[in-house]
């Protein structure tokens, strides 16, 4: 996405879970390069948004997932220095269970890390990614103690 959009861009986040843990990616791009978060980008046209859940986790970690739920969304938007909006994303937020595959960066992504819920404070994340996991966990009834 170009920097200084007119309108909104759809965003999509996947919440993957491996028991307790979920899946963070550091990301190698702006925006937010150098920041842990979740998988995902941005919504390609002519792709549902579960088929944009899908493929933003394979190109950016090499791992699938089974049936995705629509769990919350956020809104990012970030202002330069001078106040105007920079990026501006509506982010749709996927959760899933993990099905297979090696957890490996690939795409915008420069790391990858299965995270126990005891240590998500560990990787300064964004209040709002903290909020989404925690719906995800009820909504798919995951719990924080499980192995």
């Amino acid at each position: 996405m170009s920097r200084y959009p007119t309108v909104p861009h759809v965003g999509i986040g996947i919440i993957l879970f491996r028991g307790a843990d979920v899946l963070l990616i550091r990301r190698g791009r702006p925006p937010g390069a150098g920041q842990w978060s979740l998988p995902g980008g941005r919504q390609e046209l002519g792709e549902t948004a579960g088929q944009a859940a899908r493929r933003e986790l394979l190109e950016e970690t090499g791992l699938s997932c089974g049936p995705l739920t629509m769990v919350a969304h956020a809104d990012s938007i970030t202002r330069d220095a001078a106040g105007k909006i920079e990026y501006h994303y509506t982010i749709l937020d996927f959760a899933g269970l993990y099905a297979g595959g090696e957890a490996i960066p690939g795409d915008d992504a420069a790391a990858c890390a299965w995270v126990s819920p005891e240590r998500l404070g560990d990787y300064a994340l964004w209040d709002e990614i903290l909020r989404v996991i925690g719906v995800a966990r009820c909504v798919l009834n995951v719990s924080a103690a499980q192995p």
